[in-house]
């Protein structure tokens, strides 16, 4: 089957075509979730609202790239919608704290919740001080890194899901490692 016949069986939900869809993308936007959101359950909620959102929007995809760059986009914009929204928490949270309504809401290390399983119990802490440097950089350039060094995805793949020219893509590149070699190295100064 043709990718364009399978998009044509998409298109008329069928459901032997949407059972080949989570067989070939489902281990490959799991692993894209929580490269974002280092949190089993979160991650697999993401997922299934990934493929809920390509089977409702199929009907939309244009062709313009690949399925599965159209996939991997709404996989990147589902995982940031979930961390603004949980962003947006923490500072309502917060904000409830410190005029004395309600019980703080404090999710600080939420997002380096270390359940992704592919890291080591000794290699955790490392992890932990990674992802939380990593949260600290601007939204594109956290994306672009994220996508690039934790889900392996090359500048042209990246270039794709983004949809910015490779030239912006190395850049982000450029300034989230430099970004990251400043806060790492204070984080690592200040804790001799």
């Amino acid at each position: 089957m043709t990718e364009n016949e399978f998009i044509a069986e998409l298109r008329n939900h069928s459901q032997k075509a949407y059972a080949k869809l989570i067989d070939d993308f489902q281990q490959k936007v799991f692993a894209t979730c929580i490269s974002f959101v280092p949190n089993r359950e979160d991650a697999e909620d993401i997922a299934q609202e990934v493929f809920v959102e390509v089977f409702n929007s199929i009907g939309k995809f244009k062709g313009n790239s690949k399925l599965s760059t159209w996939i991997y986009r709404i996989t990147t914009n589902k995982c940031l919608e979930f961390i603004r929204k949980k962003s947006t928490k923490k500072r309502f949270g917060f904000l409830q704290s410190i005029t004395g309504n309600d019980i703080p809401f404090d999710k600080t290390s939420y997002f380096t919740e270390m359940n992704h399983p592919g890291i080591l119990l000794e290699n955790k802490e490392k992890t932990e001080t990674l992802f939380k440097a990593i949260n600290k950089l601007p939204e594109a350039q956290s994306v672009v890194f994220t996508l690039c060094k934790i889900d392996g995805k090359s500048y042209e793949e990246i270039s794709e899901i983004t949809e910015k020219s490779i030239s912006s893509v190395e850049s982000l590149m450029f300034r989230a490692k430099k970004n990251l070699q400043d806060i790492l190295g204070d984080f690592y100064k200040n804790d001799l």
